[in-house]
């Protein structure tokens, strides 16, 4: 069974920059960052797809703020977030779409693996 361990979250200051970590027990070519926030419904934010030619996609709220990518370790994805505001504050999940393909690697793919979370803070 595919395990997701997420790392990086914690307090930030509103306009600095923060940088998660997904580790996955195994490559999965489709994988994405999710958040929700207290109250709110869990939200897409960055997907991406890393077998051929590759794909990303973003929410409209972080498009040229944050970053997704795929770490040296081809287990590994990153999160990368900058000028981070309040409305960024949630909890960040890491999640693996497993048999995905280019196409359906997205925002409202088919995300079934998730991490456990890592909490970011944005305090003004």
């Amino acid at each position: 069974q595919v395990q997701l361990v997420e790392s990086g979250g914690g307090p930030v200051q509103a306009g600095g920059s923060l940088k998660l970590s997904c580790r996955a027990s195994e490559y999965i070519a489709c994988m994405g960052w999710f958040r929700q926030a207290p109250g709110r419904e869990r939200e897409g934010v960055a997907t991406i797809f890393t077998s051929g030619a590759g794909r990303t996609e973003y929410a409209n709220s972080v498009k040229d703020r944050f970053t997704i990518s795929q770490g040296n370790s081809k287990n590994t994805v990153y999160l990368e977030m900058s000028s981070l505001k309040a409305e960024d504050a949630a909890m960040y999940y890491c999640a693996a779409f497993l048999a995905s393909t280019w196409s359906t690697c997205g925002l409202r793919g088919r995300f079934g693996v998730w991490g456990q979370g890592t909490q970011i803070t944005v305090s003004s």
